[in-house]
C-alpha cells in the first residue's frame, strides 16, 4: 500500500503563488513516494488544526503544511497530542516565514519548497507545551509581547516589532516593566521585566542572531528575559541583535537554557503570546517536548551545531540506563567501606 501525503495550504497566503504551483507541488510529493491530496484551509476557526487531525487518525505518513508560520502552528496542534505523529513539510507562504528560514526551506519559491523532500533528510524537531497548546517557535509574556496583538500581521514578531515602535512615539507611554515570576530549571527570576522569550529556533521575526546558539532538537528552550522597558536601551538591544548576537552578554538580558518554565505574574496581568498570537493568561506551565515531531529539512545548509542527530531509539535507550542505573541495588562492599569509615 502507498504511503499517503496531505497537502493542508492556506490559499490566502503569499498572494496566490500556492494555487498556481499546486498541480506541481502535488507531482514532487507523488515523486516521492506518497499518493498526495491536497486540502484548502476555509476561515472557520482551526481548520487547519481538525483536518491535520483527522488525517493523522486516518494514518496519513505525512502532513504537509503550506502557509504561514499560523498555519504550520495550527497543523502542529492538530498532531501533537497523538500517539501516532506524521511526518511533516513545510511550504512557506506567509510574511516571515520563521520555520522555513530556521529549517533552510527556500521561501520565495514554493516549488523549490516542496522538492526539499526529495533530499529524503528530516530533523526530529523540539515543540513547545503552554497548557494544552503547542507552539513551533516561541512564546513570550510581558508587556512588548501584548503589543503585538494590535499590529498588523507582517510585524507579528518581538523583536521585529522594535522598529515599528520607533516611528510610533504615541507607543511610549505604554512602555514599560511589569513584575513577573519566571522559574526554569536550576534558577528563578523574581523582578521588574518588558518581556521573557522562550526560543525553539534561531529565527524570530526574521532575525536569525537573536538565538545565535539555538539547537533544533536538543530539548531545551532559550529563554531570554529583557530587563529594561527603556525604549532607546531596547533598540540599542536590537544593535546588538544585529551585530552578531552580542546581546546575549548585555547587564540587561539574562540568556539561559531550559527545558521547563513556570511563568507567574505577581500584581498585573501577564498575557501569553504563543507564536504571534493570544495564547491565555498567566499563570502558566511551559515544557520542551524533545524531538516531537520529523519535519523535512534542508540538512546540507543547517549548521551542525543546530542539531544533536540522535535518534529517538537513543535517547530512549539513555534514559532507560541512567535509569536501570539508579535501580542498581548498592554494592555491599562499598557499603561495608562506608559503614566502617563512619565507625
Amino acid at each position: 500500500m502507498r504511503k499517503r501525503a496531505r497537502v493542508i495550504y492556506n490559499p490566502t497566503s503569499g498572494r496566490e503563488a500556492l494555487k498556481k504551483d499546486l498541480i506541481d507541488i502535488l507531482a514532487v510529493f507523488e515523486q516521492a513516494g506518497y499518493e498526495t491530496s491536497a486540502y484548502a484551509t476555509t476561515p472557520a476557526p482551526n481548520s487547519a488544526r481538525d483536518e491535520a487531525t483527522r488525517v493523522a487518525r486516518a494514518g496519513f505518513e505525512l502532513i504537509v503544511a503550506a502557509g504561514g508560520d499560523g498555519t504550520i502552528n495550527q497543523v502542529v496542534n492538530g498532531i501533537a497530542g497523538l500517539p501516532h505523529r506524521p511526518k511533516m513539510a513545510i511550504i512557506p507562504a506567509g510574511t516571515t516565514n520563521d520555520y522555513a528560514r530556521a529549517l533552510h526551506i527556500p521561501r520565495e519559491d514554493p516549488l523549490a519548497a516542496a522538492k526539499v523532500v526529495l533530499k529524503e533528510q528530516t530533523v526530529n524537531m523540539d515543540i513547545g507545551q503552554a497548557g494544552d497548546q503547542y507552539f513551533i517557535n516561541i512564546a513570550g509574556g510581558g508587556l512588548l509581547t501584548e503589543l503585538t496583538y494590535d499590529v498588523p500581521s507582517n510585524l507579528k514578531s518581538i523583536f521585529g516589532y522594535l522598529a515599528y515602535l520607533a516611528k510610533g512615539a504615541e507607543l511610549l507611554p505604554q512602555i514599560k516593566p511589569i513584575e513577573m515570576d519566571l522559574t526554569y530549571d536550576g534558577g528563578h527570576f523574581r523582578g521588574k521585566a518588558s518581556m521573557f522569550l522562550l526560543a525553539l529556533t534561531n529565527s524570530i521575526g526574521g532575525f536569525e542572531k537573536i538565538v545565535p546558539d539555538a539547537a533544533l532538537d536538543d530539548g531545551k528552550f532559550t529563554m531570554i528575559i529583557v530587563k529594561t522597558a527603556s525604549l532607546p536601551e531596547l533598540l540599542r538591544l536590537m544593535g546588538l541583535v544585529l551585530n552578531g548576537g552580542k546581546h546575549i552578554n548585555d547587564p540587561h538580558i539574562i540568556y539561559v537554557k531550559t527545558s521547563k518554565v513556570v511563568a507567574r505574574p505577581v500584581e498585573d496581568r501577564m498575557m501569553i503570546n504563543l507564536d504571534g498570537e493570544y495564547g491565555g493568561d498567566a499563570p502558566m506551565k511551559f515544557r520542551n517536548l524533545r524531538q516531537h515531531i520529523e519535519m523535512y529539512a534542508n540538512l546540507d545548509a543547517i549548521p551542525d551545531s543546530a542539531v544533536t542527530m540522535e535518534s529517538p531509539e537513543m535517547l530512549e535507550a539513555e534514559q532507560k540506563f541512567v535509569k536501570q542505573v539508579e535501580e542498581l541495588p548498592a554494592d555491599p562492599a562499598t557499603d561495608s567501606t562506608d559503614a566502617a569509615a563512619k565507625k
